[in-house]
């Protein structure tokens, strides 16, 4: 693998080597004990490169003085545009917002760049209009730009983390980061949640593809990279065409027990700096400006309301003097905290509230007056809003024009703009890891007849993963992505001009049989918690793409898979299945990068090599969740750092062990709506006969409005209302069909969770159908007015009501929502459920 160079040695005096079993004191398991406690040595002062600046002090000490205690309040409010107006702006000078995933100008996900400079501007000048609030402050806009612009329509998108940790190239990295900055700094943001630098060490986690490497040494080299290339060097230090980062999250996120998304992390202390703090010596020592808490508790206490971590090691040892970010609501998760209402996270050091949703201005409120009343200490409040404004001031906020006329502003040719489209080629050329080589198959001639296979070939969506124009990826096609190129696309190209030919087919047929079949196939897009898996096993229950790859085998055809994946998972048997298999992970917008590698010139010459190198270990079995190199029995398939080069010799062959323990294939319940809307399923909202793709957080289609809202975690309901200008109707449902006679059998239910917001006044139905003219159904009517209007229950319906869909033989949608008036409700947890005991409507009888 490559060597980190200089980045290395400029960080080594900093960082302990890497070791995954530490062995240390008894954790301190109170708030009492960890606020009493002495910060351990090994715990580093960081020498941040961007230094204090005596002018830049006596500024906020200026300002601060002349600010209200309202004004200073608003400083630590981040609310999101979705949830604020332009004038809610020039009443409160909110100090920053954001824009969620999936969040748009006028929830518009085809929003031009024009479109978002035009908002930052009004929301800019509102902050700055003293007319109403007295303060002049500029606000900044943040947003998750985390592997390039990715809210934005045309953007450049480079593989994700997990693949780039297999590029290990942190010169490559700096580029992908000032190429990103100049992206957002074209639409007005000033600001990057970013970088990721959890260290995962259970691969059922769904944020994994976030993370970089198992291996700290990788995040904390890529950390002080990827700053360096948000903020910029030098004379370029956040410049106009540099944005702010965010070191991201602090701290512990990868290290949950069970691999659970905000879970426990139960890592010793030293553990928990020598493994999970290590993206924080490379990113405040390049001078990141921001950090952001994390969601995780450790120990028991939640991150963000631990003083422990946030004010005494972070702050206080390690001398990181930027602010502290919350994540989205996570101040409302601490004991004795909501989302409106939380003195316990500033009193522990998080110096800005991130509150979504409409809880920003009871949170307004609520902190002025604890404020006020002593309960927020004033030297707290002054100190974090004196972190924000040396921020701002740092970063220019005051000087620089507006944001619609800064030099990058509207500049529609930086999005997507070729040259970072050949920097993420690279990236994924270099990132591209080759397990099996069987015969020396690769690589190819682009001479022959190709036939291209599986649903993830030509599919741009797929390819990019979550985080891709919406929050959890799903609902985008290929014409989404303008100026991107699908693996498909690339291969054509590629085999076309070099005499070849190249046949698509997601289901492997072919008009004439073919040299070679490389089929596409993997994880379907998903975020944090939807990805949350119980083990590593490949499609447990459905092996389709298993199916497919067998059918070209047994057809004597060659077969290369390339699989994406945001995680190494047990694929022995697509393994056993392939003559060559390419780990590609989640290689973004540009597919071309795949077929570069896979196939030669026209004259036979290589036109690149694999160089990419596992920067995770691959499991041997679908339980092995937690290998870690270093791991004292370390015993996986492939071992981190493993990586093929062409005319090396395949290590795997064609007899991996197949075999599922029992405990693995039990049934289970089968989720539609679990944090997400759950792959394969897809939800679409209108009328019977004309029905419109999810696609945003906020959508109108005929008489149906759906919103997302949080309930547990961010964006985990959905709120429907129906307006009774016509029946309305919701739909969750797949393009395949989904055999449920096994639920039936086992005394199965339809199960979610209803709030009521508007009772019904007309008949609302729950179906299933299997088709056209193929379904049934049962009115819920009485149930939803039964209800009451504020608190979740549990609405759960016999299988047996639904029988009539081909007794559940072939369910394309199983649910439909239908509403013959106007009603209001939120759904959330829905699942098809085995052993459901007492269902609430029974139709067995």
């Amino acid at each position: 693998m490559r060597s980190h160079h200089k980045i290395s040695a400029l960080l080594a005096a900093l960082s302990l080597s890497f070791v995954t079993a530490c062995s240390g004191p008894a954790e301190p398991d109170t708030h009492q004990q960890l606020s009493n406690k002495a910060v351990p040595d090994y715990w580093p002062r960081i020498q941040s490169e961007v230094k204090t600046d005596p002018s830049i002090e006596a500024q906020v000490k200026e300002i601060l003085a002349g600010m209200t205690v309202e004004q200073k309040v608003a400083q630590l409010i981040q609310p999101e545009i979705r949830d604020i107006s332009v004038e809610d702006m020039r009443r409160y000078g909110f100090g920053s917002y954001l824009n969620g995933g999936g969040a748009f100008p006028d929830n518009n996900k085809h929003a031009s760049v024009q479109d978002w400079v035009d908002l930052a501007e009004k929301l800019y000048q509102a902050s700055v209009d003293d007319s109403l609030d007295g303060s002049s402050i500029p606000t900044m806009w943040g947003t998750d730009a985390v592997h390039g612009h990715n809210n934005v329509i045309g953007a450049t998108l480079f593989p994700h983390n997990i693949g780039l940790g297999a590029a290990n190239n942190p010169e490559l990295i700096e580029q992908i980061a000032g190429a990103t900055a100049k992206e957002v700094a074209a639409t007005g943001i000033d600001w990057i949640f970013a970088p990721t630098v959890a260290v995962t060490r259970d691969d059922r986690w769904g944020r994994t593809y976030e993370a970089y490497s198992e291996d700290p040494k990788i995040v904390r080299d890529y950390s002080y990279a990827i700053v360096k290339g948000l903020q910029g060097r030098d004379e370029n230090f956040l410049s106009q065409q540099q944005v702010l980062s965010t070191v991201k999250h602090f701290v512990g996120d990868g290290g949950t027990e069970g691999g659970d998304d905000q879970g426990n992390n139960l890592a010793t202390e030293k553990e928990l700096y020598e493994i999970h703090a290590q993206g924080y010596v490379g990113g405040l020592t390049a001078g990141a400006q921001s950090v952001m808490a994390s969601f995780n508790s450790w120990h028991g206490e939640k991150v963000h309301g631990s003083e422990y971590l946030l004010t005494k090691v972070l702050k206080e040892r390690m001398g990181f003097d930027g602010f502290v970010v919350g994540d989205w609501n996570g101040h409302g998760q601490i004991p004795g905290c909501s989302n409106d209402n939380c003195p316990d996270a500033i009193n522990a050091g998080l110096d800005v509230f991130m509150v979504p949703t409409g809880a920003w201005k009871p949170l307004l409120e609520n902190t002025i007056s604890q404020v006020k009343e002593g309960i927020i200490p004033m030297p707290r409040l002054d100190d974090a809003v004196s972190r924000v404004l040396r921020v701002k001031l740092r970063a220019g906020l005051f000087a620089k024009p507006s944001p619609a006329n800064r030099p990058l502003a509207g500049n529609t040719d930086l999005i997507g703009h070729p040259e970072h489209r050949e920097i993420a080629r690279q990236a994924v050329r270099e990132s591209l890891v080759l397990l099996k080589n069987s015969e020396q198959l690769l690589p190819l001639k682009p001479y022959q007849k190709v036939l291209v296979a599986g649903d993830g070939a030509d599919n741009i969506g797929k390819q990019s993963g979550g985080w891709t124009i919406t929050w959890q990826g799903t609902g985008n096609e290929n014409a989404d992505f303008p100026g991107g190129t699908s693996i498909y696309g690339g291969i054509r190209e590629i085999v076309e001009a070099g005499g070849g030919k190249a046949e698509l087919s997601a289901e492997g047929n072919f008009s004439q049989k073919p040299d070679v079949a490389i089929v596409v196939f993997g994880e379907e897009p998903y975020a944090e918690g939807n990805g949350d898996l119980a083990n590593l096993e490949y499609q447990r229950g459905n092996k389709q793409d298993l199916a497919l790859l067998r059918k070209l085998k047994a057809q004597n055809i060659p077969v290369v898979s390339v699989f994406l994946s945001g995680r190494p998972l047990w694929v022995n048997p697509e393994l056993n299945a392939s003559d060559a298999f390419v780990a590609a992970w989640l290689p973004g917008s540009e597919g071309q990068g795949v077929a570069e590698v896979l196939f030669t010139d026209k004259d036979g010459n290589i036109r690149y090599d694999f160089s990419g190198k596992l920067s995770f270990s691959w499991p041997a079995t679908p339980e092995q969740t937690t290998v870690n190199v270093g791991d004292t029995d370390y015993q996986p398939l492939l071992p981190y750092g493993f990586g093929l080069r062409y005319g090396d010799n395949d290590v795997l062959g064609d007899n991996l062990n197949e075999r599922v323990n029992s405990s693995s294939t039990e049934l289970v319940p089968l989720a539609l709506l679990e944090n997400a809307i759950r792959a394969p399923w897809s939800m679409s909202i209108g009328t019977a006969n004309k029905q419109t793709p999810v696609t945003s957080a906020v959508m109108t289609s005929g008489p149906v409005q759906m919103r997302t809202m949080d309930r547990f975690v961010q964006e985990d309901a959905r709120t429907l209302h129906f307006d009774g200008s016509a029946p309305g109707q919701v739909r969750i449902g797949a393009p395949f069909p989904q055999d449920l006679r096994s639920y039936l059998e086992r005394n199965g239910a339809l199960s979610m969770d209803v709030l009521i917001q508007q009772k019904p006044v007309a008949a609302v139905t729950l179906s299933m159908d299997c088709g056209p003219d193929c379904g049934a159904g049962v009115d819920i009517t009485e149930q939803l007015q039964s209800m009451p209007s504020d608190k979740w229950q549990t609405l759960s319906v016999d299988l047996a009501c639904f029988r009539d869909a081909q007794n559940l033989a072939g369910v394309f949608n199983p649910l439909i929502l239908t509403s013959e008036g106007q009603t209001g409700l939120s759904l959330s947890k829905i699942y098809i459920k085995p052993d459901i005991g007492q269902p609430l409507i029974r139709c067995n009888d």
